[in-house]
């Protein structure tokens, strides 16, 4: 009690003041360490230098809050959920936790105002809204702890911006469900990136194909591999659903590269 009434009669001074204000806008609080949640807006496009005298940007606090994020979303889950198989919870976490849900919980947030970069269109490569959003929780856990990080996931993230149900029903780890039918149905899937370049704004992207039983029959792009993997499995997965008659010529090729020679009838 005694350490929360410090913490408020210390933040009461910079409450109305930037940045302090732009960020308990968003959080709920003041924070105490400021200069973690600068740290955490700053891609790595615009490094700035510490009172240390190091270069630093948020990716270090993007690692961090990736694994805080994960447990969170993970503890929630498995007391929301508490006759679901580990299938389900690892399922639902992904659909939570993957990128495209945090690019649009970050610009929903307002964080996407609060970037600092030199990458001249962030509207061409928004996953560094999502990375600012996980570099934020790991900036949270280090100046509030996990309870308070708990509660921002819980109580800003998932209560007031998130639908559940809709989140359910949602199809996101493409890749995933592609290798998985793959294994079920014993027909090997690979992925491949077959071009790397950089738009107009000088940002990477990249371009891959996945093949289904030596057949491509999907290809996609993206401003990381990961992104160019997901869409050449999202085309790959819509091509197979529409078209059961290539499932079929998929399976039956494998099976008949796999199926024994028939034996001589002289052998014995």
């Amino acid at each position: 009690m005694f350490r929360k009434l410090v913490k408020k009669i210390r933040a009461f001074p910079h409450r109305n003041k930037e940045p302090y204000l732009s960020f308990h806008n968003i959080l709920g609080f003041c924070p105490d360490r400021i200069d973690l949640y600068m740290e955490a807006m700053t891609h790595r496009s615009s490094p700035t230098q510490s009172k240390k005298g190091r270069w630093v940007n948020n990716e270090r606090l993007e690692f961090l809050g990736d694994a805080i994020l994960d447990a969170i979303v993970a503890d929630i889950l498995y007391k929301d959920f508490e006759y679901k198989k580990e299938g389900f919870l690892t399922s639902t976490r992904s659909r939570i936790v993957q990128r495209e849900t945090l690019n649009k919980l970050a610009a929903e947030l307002g964080i996407d105002k609060l970037i600092v970069s030199s990458t001249r269109n962030l509207a061409h490569n928004t996953n560094i809204y999502g990375d600012a959003l996980e570099a934020l929780i790991g900036a949270i856990y280090l100046d509030q702890g996990y309870r308070v990080a708990k509660k921002f996931v819980f109580e800003t993230l998932i209560k007031q911006h998130l639908n559940i149900d809709k989140v359910l029903k949602s199809e996101v780890d493409f890749k995933s469900r592609l290798i998985e039918w793959g294994q079920k149905n014993r027909v090997e899937v690979n992925f491949e990136v077959t071009e790397s370049t950089y738009d107009d704004q000088n940002n990477p992207v990249f371009f891959a194909c996945v093949k289904v039983g030596g057949t491509e029959i999907g290809s996609g792009k993206g401003y990381s591999k990961k992104e160019s993997h997901q869409m050449a499995a999202k085309i790959a997965i819509k091509r197979l659903r529409e078209n059961n008659e290539l499932q079929e010529s998929l399976v039956k090729k494998t099976k008949a590269k796999v199926a024994p020679p028939p034996s001589s009838p002289n052998s014995k």
